[in-house]
């Protein structure tokens, strides 16, 4: 195997960064996550790679959708088709969508009908902070955590009463406004935020578009939300929550002159929650969460479209047990999950499905080794039942210098398209099976944090996209990815690059050897910002390499360098105005072949943050 980004530029990379940090560090507090064991613990205690979004990180984030802000991180490339509100995917590490799991406040988000996380319809204003990790994690969340989990948190509750607010104009007739408040005692805490976007667009599609489904007009798209959080501390050591987010989208689309072809989208996410501290050593979490996720054809100018709603609804249930033993902190949970599916028109020969499993993981650490192990059994009321394992270790060498090595298996069961749609689906199809293994080496020294990692991941089944999908016995995705972070004084500095080799390995396919579709053998991003008194200035540059569009890989896709400026200026303690300029060099580039992406932007915004 041989990569298109030699490693002299990993060291390049790193050595222009280090050589212009300030001489000072200073240490930092290390936030606490919760996805990469389903249990608390500092982000330097994880072994698995992971990153952190604050709420910070998304206000830097201006004009741009869920997915965009992702693409800023280490090992995740995304595609949409056409701006905002248009269908996106995402591939962590080389992995498509489907192999990554969306969690919105605990809460499992995303069609079953085609099988992935829905991005497309969840608003920046209303999220607290997002976790992303990185690794295979099935052995914890069972089927779809193939390559990470991402989890997006709402807005939290406070002390005393915090409102908040946004207003923002921008390019294309952007518009956004939101409000929100905050409150609460030691005892009982809310928030509420409520949001509206609306975006004039640009046209989705170029000529190239395959099916001629290009259409000449502006495709623009509008939101409305609200997002919801209540919690009673109601005895010391439980506490009851409720969270809900309710999001609505209307996106104009191009499917081919002769309509003003339009998608609703809806998204809407509940759960309620009790946790408490049973005894010394042993927390509870019990949680009830329900779903739902809608795209709804409102008008096509398709011959071969269906209006009305695709749906999919999914129940859930799931308890928690940490316990405390002299090896680590033991995990122990049930989960149940029901999904049910609809569509206009012609049924699909089975529309709900019910997924149970069992898991258990431990976590802990001697001196300066590390430890997480992790089993798991699904069963699939269509497949039958699947065990996944995991495990994982790190040697602390020193204080500053971290080993460590993980081993894991997957599987994902084929989404209801894949398998029923008409005239398109193989209802033949068999879960993917996977084995993943990853060694890294991290350096902490004050400020500066540096990170490598290697991986592979080897499918056997792999399911292949478009009509008529089948299994293919082998593929085999490997990579690296180093990260470099600095934050300290008046400065902020990052940088990543990333090397994947996804192929097809199956000898006897006539892909054989071929790139997976979609995604690029190198992706590099560096960002810097400055605090100047009153004023932060930031810049971030994102490469992204050539990818191929089909599996024969006749179909390129050019390489494309995007350069996003900022700056913001905290008027007051309570009032912030940021204006932001994506796409900085007006490039013209598709993710997808035929859909057109956005140039030039600008994007200005007015926050009001009550202390």
């Amino acid at each position: 195997m041989s990569f298109s980004v030699p490693a002299r530029r990993v060291a390049l990379a790193a050595a222009c960064l280090c050589s212009a940090l300030p001489v000072q560090a200073q240490s930092t507090l290390e936030p606490v996550l919760i996805t990469a064991t389903r249990q608390p613990q500092r982000v330097d205690q994880a072994l698995a790679d992971t990153t952190l979004l604050d709420r910070s990180d998304i206000e830097a984030f201006a004009g741009r959708g869920l997915l965009d802000l992702l693409a800023q991180t280490a090992g995740v490339q995304v595609t949409n088709t056409g701006g905002a509100g248009r269908t996106g995917s995402l591939f962590l590490r080389g992995l498509e969508s489907r192999h990554v799991l969306l969690l919105i406040d605990g809460v499992r988000y995303g069609s079953a009908t085609v099988g992935t996380p829905s991005w497309e319809n969840l608003p920046l204003e209303a999220i607290e902070r997002i976790e992303i990790v990185r690794g295979p994690l099935s052995a914890l969340y069972g089927s779809d955590a193939v390559g990470g989990v991402v989890q997006v948190f709402t807005r939290v509750g406070a002390q005393g009463l915090k409102p908040h607010g946004v207003a923002a104009v921008g390019s294309h007739g952007q518009r956004l406004l939101g409000a929100g408040l905050r409150g609460g005692s030691d005892t009982l805490r809310f928030a509420l935020s409520v949001q509206r976007q609306q975006d004039d667009g640009f046209s989705a599609t170029n000529p190239q578009v395959p099916f001629g489904s290009h259409h000449p007009d502006r495709d623009g798209f509008e939101q409305d939300s609200v997002s919801s959080q209540l919690s009673w501390a109601f005895a010391p050591g439980w506490e009851l929550k409720a969270v809900g987010l309710h999001s609505s989208g209307e996106a104009q689309v191009d499917d081919g002159p002769g309509a003003d072809a339009r998608t609703g989208l809806r998204s809407q996410v509940g759960s309620l929650q009790l946790s408490a501290q049973l005894a010394t050593g042993w927390r509870t979490v019990l949680r009830i969460g329900r779903a739902e996720d809608g795209y709804d054809t409102l008008a096509s100018a398709s011959a071969f479209a269906s209006l009305g709603e695709i749906a999919t609804e999914s129940t859930q249930l799931a308890w928690e047990n940490q316990v405390a033993t002299p090896l680590g902190s033991l995990l122990l949970l049930a989960e149940r999950n029901t999904q049910t599916v609809s569509r206009p028109g012609q049924a699909f020969a089975v529309s709900q499905r019910r997924l149970s499993g069992v898991a258990a993981g431990l976590q802990g650490q001697s001196g300066a080794h590390h430890w997480q192990l992790a089993l798991r059994r699904d069963r699939n009321s269509q497949f039958g039942s699947q065990s996944t394992g995991s495990a994982a270790y790190g040697f602390d060498a020193s204080a500053q210098l971290r080993f460590s090595a993980q081993l894991g298996s997957s599987f994902v069961a084929p989404s209801f398209n894949q398998l029923y749609f008409p005239n398109f689906g193989n209802p033949l199809l068999q879960p993917e099976e996977g084995l993943h293994k990853e060694l890294g080496l991290r350096f902490t020294e004050g400020a500066h944090r540096l990170q490598l990692a290697w991986y592979e991941h080897r499918i056997r089944g792999y399911i292949t996209s478009g009509a008529q999908p089948s299994n293919l016995p082998r593929t085999r995705i490997e990579g690296f990815s180093f990260g470099y972070d600095y934050s300290a004084d008046d400065w902020t500095l990052s940088a990543s690059l990333d090397a994947v080799d996804p192929r097809n390995a199956t000898t006897a396919n006539a892909q054989f050897d071929k790139l997976l579709p979609r995604r690029s053998r190198d992706a590099l991003r560096l960002a810097a910002a400055r605090r100047l008194g009153a004023v932060e200035l930031g810049a971030a540059l994102r490469h992204v390499g050539q990818r191929f569009d089909n599996a024969a890989n006749s179909l390129a896709l050019p390489a494309y360098t995007l350069l996003d400026l900022r700056a913001d200026w905290q008027l007051a303690p309570e009032w912030k105005l940021g204006l932001k300029l994506n796409n900085a060099g007006d490039r013209r580039y598709e993710t997808v072949y035929g859909y057109n992406q956005p140039g030039r932007e600008w994007f200005l915004t007015l926050r009001y943050a009550g202390s």
